[in-house]
């Protein structure tokens, strides 16, 4: 440790990793245009207005004005056409509203780079990079563009997109040619290329390239044209969709046989098919999933977290077991140094007590360990601590030696004027081996590192490089020559909510397991302060490696505390958790990280710390990386899951009277209430009703206290199918009762379709408010009543303007029967109401 003084110094940075200045990278990206590949084009408003006209609703709604027409009835041709455009309107509202909150993620989700500007390093959107800029490169990234390398240690490309490869293959920097610039194969070793993935190393690179001229632009692969499978939800929404129309359009076609032969008119008797198709088309099936979806996902960002995947908001409620790591996600990520230890030497952070002078040799070892310009919060700390000791002179990095499997140490060897020198640190345990410790000395350190970390303090040793300077470096960092140096402990508070969050989803019937690769005794005290069970106690990752799957599925069962894994552990763990048949999401940040996230039901990346391997690999990221976001992550998808529910329900049910008043006339030989544009006048209340009060209906209170749903149940069970046309057979029995009242009083036939029109109406709004659940009187929600206030609206309309009468062909009933037609249906959902308001998962798939 005698030349200690000789590694204090600078780094030099040369001026060609300055970079471009900023007023010369807007010039080249306003000439070369945004780094981003052709992708298909975004409809317009035309295309997107054909598309809606081509739904089978509205080339039925189509079909009967030209029915009308063919009648010589101009006047309903052209009502029944005004009324078409309010309800393609509105369609293409919700349409243009799901495709902004898609856009909206995709703004969010679009990757960074880390890149030189003014002669200082910045974090901006990838799309930005222009030629000429000079991009950081680091384990995990995604590479952002072709680029020449400038700088490179130990870089290990993954450039399997471009040549099937799957080794990495390795790179490094050399002086650049005009010849080799313009060489355009995809596979040069000083080149890495957009697309591909930084697997180890780090480097410096001069973007060459961008946009469509990269050699994936060239070659035309764009993964954003790639067509994701569809979700299960999705297909059973799909095959619901076939069901139903194929019944309807049975149905339709003896309605049309029957009235043709029990009235006579094969032209009303079409109208009256298609009146009853457009009634029992369920195009609000894909509307409600797609909407529901798009617009929960973007919720789900404003909660600070971002769905790369839809279908895992599915999933999301049905999560039995959440795997967090402890740094960044439990605790805040923001080190600071809380002790020290060298030799006999102690230091404990205590107010207005510096660190004394006799720990300098210790920090500048640390620091000699650090990357440059690092990002890692424990560097971080000690770049901060131990810069000041550093003194004067320049030092040049002439190795790197990475962590290895099995081995938890990284070293950096650097040539300063007094010769070769160095330094290693990681986990205690390995700097111990690679300090070959006397067995007794081993036992003293790890005594430290274990009383530190019970005070929640995350610990690690550090050793000095004792190389002499004739011999050559060799190949793995355990070959060098190490003396100890010494033991740096951080501080990293637990993060401000996770208590309660963890509380929060403990009650939700979710149990909360810490993956960490800490020193056992940090974890557990960090996972008491966070409130989550030890149970047991930690398992070391080294115990868990000699378990067999089984041992270890067994194990899982009654542990919730894992230190010292490795990203091996946390394969094996979640597919354990799996194995016992639980829903597990995983959180994770690094490259190794990214075969447990794809094995996980629901992988959860960092979004600040992790890799772009991690986000890939995950269907959720995280962008504060905040555990309490996960928590409010799952109770958005519950809440999101249960009102998809609550649509679905709602959508089955409405229709149940709307056909049977259809029918009904037909049977009877009464008076036909509904026709087009009646059902159009619905319609304006069930596609509302779908796309904006269920999915702004506010979580139900037990949303985070019953147990996680069960994930192999359909949506559209038997259960949700009776119920549904359970809600919608009571309210054809009111409306086939007003409809029989009305004629047994001998009402005209308009003020008997005018009763049974308002019994429909009211009853389509009370089904509504049935299915909001137990919170209709004090859970918030504005869409609701500003339906429901322009549903009577225009009601009011219909029975108090003769002209707007007229075109329904209504006449206003007596007052008695009016008063019938609108409290009928309300008190006959009131016992529904009742019994909902009293069980404890109201109107969702548990109740």
């Amino acid at each position: 440790m005698n030349d200690a003084p000789a590694l204090r110094g600078r780094i030099a940075f040369q001026p060609m990793r300055g970079g471009l200045d900023t007023a010369e990278a807007e010039r080249r990206l306003a000439r070369d245009g945004a780094n981003e590949l052709p992708t298909a084009r975004r409809r317009g408003f035309f295309a997107r207005t054909l598309a809606v006209l081509r739904e089978p609703m509205f080339l039925l709604l189509g079909a009967a004005t030209t029915l009308y027409l063919v009648l010589g009835d101009l006047g309903e041709a052209l009502v029944l056409s005004a009324s078409v455009a309010v309800v393609v309107g509105i369609t293409l509202r919700q349409a243009g509203k799901s495709e902004r909150a898609l856009d909206a993620l995709r703004d969010l989700s679009t990757p960074q780079a880390s890149v030189l500007r003014d002669g200082d390093r910045v974090r901006i959107d990838a799309r930005r990079l222009v030629t000429g800029d000079v991009v950081v490169l680091g384990e995990g990234d995604r590479v952002p563009a072709d680029a020449r390398l400038i700088e490179a240690t130990q870089l290990g490309i993954d450039e399997s997109l471009l040549t099937g490869e799957a080794s990495p293959a390795p790179k490094g920097a050399c002086a650049p040619s005009a010849e080799a610039e313009a060489e355009a194969a995809p596979t040069r070793d000083d080149h890495v290329y957009r697309g591909t993935l930084v697997v180890h190393g780090h480097a410096l690179a001069e973007v060459v390239a961008t946009g469509a001229r990269t050699a994936v632009g060239r070659i035309g692969a764009s993964l954003e044209r790639t067509n994701p499978p569809r979700s299960t939800l999705q297909r059973e929404i799909d095959r619901a969709v076939i069901v139903f129309a194929a019944a309807g359009l049975g149905l339709c076609a003896s309605v049309t046989l029957l009235y043709a032969l029990l009235r006579g008119g094969w032209i009303d008797a079409l109208l009256a098919g298609v009146t009853l198709a457009i009634a029992n088309v369920p195009e609000e099936f894909p509307v409600v999933l797609t909407v529901f979806l798009a617009l929960g996902a973007w919720r789900l960002a404003r909660e600070r977290v971002l769905t790369r995947r839809i279908p895992a908001i599915e999933t999301l409620g049905a999560i039995t077991v959440l795997c967090v790591d402890k740094t960044g996600t439990l605790t805040e990520n923001r080190m600071r140094i809380a002790a020290l230890r060298q030799g006999g030497a102690a230091w404990d952070v205590v107010a207005g007590v510096p660190i004394g002078a006799e720990f300098d040799d210790l920090l500048v070892r640390a620091l000699m360990a650090c990357r440059i310009d690092p990002t890692d919060p424990m560097e971080r700390a000690i770049v901060e601590a131990a810069a000041p000791r550093a003194g004067a002179g320049e030092r040049t990095l002439v190795r790197e030696y990475p962590l290895m499997p099995g081995l938890f140490a990284r070293t950096q060897v650097w040539r300063t004027p007094a010769g070769l020198v160095g330094a290693c640190s990681g986990a205690p345990e390995a700097i111990a081996d690679l300090c070959r410790l006397a067995p007794a000395r081993r036992e003293s350190m790890l005594a430290d590192v274990a009383v530190l970390a019970r005070h929640g303090l995350r610990v690690i040793a550090v050793g000095a490089l004792e190389q002499p300077v004739s011999l050559p470096l060799p190949e793995r960092q355990d070959a060098l020559a190490f003396v100890e140096a010494g033991l740096v402990a951080f501080a990293d508070p637990l993060r401000e909510g996770v208590a309660a969050a963890v509380a929060e989803a403990t009650a939700a019937g979710i149990d909360v397991v810490m993956l960490t690769g800490d020193f056992p005794e940090t974890a557990t005290a960090i996972a008491r302060q966070a409130g989550i069970d030890v149970g047991d106690g930690p398992l070391a990752g080294a115990a868990l490696s000699v378990l067999d799957d089984t041992q270890l599925a067994a194990t899982c069962a009654h542990r919730r505390v894992f230190a010292r894994v490795t990203p091996e552990h946390k394969l094996r763990l979640v597919e354990a958790l799996r194995t016992r048949g639980e829903i597990v999401a995983m959180t994770g940040d690094g490259v190794n990280d990214a075969p447990a996230l794809k094995a996980a039901d629901v992988g959860i990346a960092m979004g600040r710390r992790g890799t772009d391997v991690a986000r890939e690999a995950a269907a959720l990221v995280l962008l504060d990386d905040d555990f309490v976001s996960i928590v409010r992550g799952i109770r958005r998808g519950r809440t999101i899951h249960d009102n998809i529910v609550r649509a679905m329900r709602y959508i089955l049910a409405v229709h149940v009277p709307i056909m049977g008043m259809a029918l009904l006339p037909l049977l009877t030989g009464g008076p036909l209430v509904l026709w087009p544009i009646h059902i159009v006048f619905l319609e304006l209340v069930i596609d509302p009703a779908c796309a904006l009060v269920f999915e702004h209906e506010p979580a139900a209170g037990d949303v985070m206290r019953r147990p996680p749903r069960d994930p192999h149940r359909t949506v559209l069970g038997l259960r949700l199918l009776a119920g549904g046309v359970l809600d919608g057979a009571l309210m054809f029995a009111a409306s086939a009762f007003v409809y029989a009242t009305a004629r047994a009083l001998r009402c005209p036939d308009a003020g008997v379709a005018a009763a049974t029109f308002v019994a429909l109406v009211v009853g389509n709004v009370g089904l509504i408010a049935l299915n909001r659940g137990s919170g209709l009187l004090h859970k918030r929600n504005h869409a609701f009543w500003i339906v429901a206030a322009g549903t009577a609206s225009v009601l009011a309309a219909t029975l108090g303007l003769p002209q707007v009468g007229h075109l329904f062909r209504f006449e206003a009933p007596p007052v008695g029967v009016l008063a019938l037609a609108a409290g009928l249906p309300l008190a006959a959902l009131v016992p529904l109401f009742l019994a909902r308001t009293r069980a404890s998962a109201p109107a969702t798939g548990h109740a």
